[in-house]
């Protein structure tokens, strides 16, 4: 018995190192732009509008995307070693090799918490793995962060989940690591970045009638806080006004 465990721990921590070598650690999607700061001490600069996100924001925009996307689903690679390559199998034997972030499972509902002054995301899952010629059936939960990254030039706040580890029902816990790494690859193959605002929601055009103008607003800066189980954004903008740009109304 003790030699058939060694090898089992042996044999998943060979298909981390597998991992690793042929398809790389998971790969977050590189967002431009700036981390997303706590606000300066002190009353915030002139031009600053605050705007209070909740759960009831977050949960559904996360709704949106299983609705949309059903179940985010990522294919894994099963590895098949020959003289002069090393080739991915999506199917071994019947098994599925595949990892599902659902909507609820495991006594968790995937969604988001707002709380201590962090930006959580319980996940739900399940997923299938051929190990040692066996397909290892797997569910359970997982924690994650998220943290939000604001790009000036596309004028978009995003977020950005990143999964801290996973607990999985009747499985060795030494499997745990490859699937963490299963999981944080399928949300970044299907949701980072992830979102929040963007332009069109940022922006502001303003007309002034009185002068055939139009008054409008970027956003040069975002800082945010937890207040109150919600995520309160400072969005600070540098305002400039135009002439001869007022709309007109269409003729009817």
């Amino acid at each position: 018995m003790r030699y058939l465990l060694t090898l089992l721990v042996g044999a998943a921590l060979g298909a981390v190192a597998v991992f690793y070598f042929a398809v790389g650690a998971p790969r977050i999607k590189e967002m431009a732009g700036a981390t997303v700061q706590a606000p300066v001490a002190g009353e915030p600069p002139a031009g600053t509008a605050l705007l209070t996100l909740d759960e009831n924001f977050f949960n559904a925009l996360l709704t949106t995307i299983f609705r949309d996307l059903s179940d985010l689903k990522f294919q894994l690679a099963g590895v098949r070693s020959t003289d002069d390559e090393v080739r991915f199998v999506q199917t071994q034997g019947g098994c599925a090799n595949q990892v599902i972030v659902v909507a609820e499972g495991s006594g968790v509902k995937t969604g988001v918490r707002i709380s201590d002054g962090k930006v959580t995301a319980p996940l739900a899952f399940s997923g299938s793995y051929s190990l040692l010629g066996n397909c290892l059936n797997f569910k359970g939960a997982g924690q994650a962060n998220i943290q939000f990254n604001f790009n000036r030039e596309q004028q978009t706040l995003y977020g950005q989940i990143n999964v801290e580890g996973v607990n999985l029902e009747g499985v060795n816990p030494a499997v745990g690591g490859i699937v963490t790494l299963f999981v944080q690859r399928a949300i970044n193959e299907r949701v980072n970045p992830l979102p929040i605002l963007r332009a069109q929601q940022l922006a502001l055009s303003v007309p002034v009638q009185a002068s055939d103008g139009t008054l409008k607003a970027q956003v040069k800066d975002v800082r945010s806080e937890i207040i109150d189980n919600a995520l309160r954004l400072h969005i600070n903008y540098d305002f400039n006004a135009t002439r001869g740009q007022t709309p007109t109304n269409p003729q009817t």
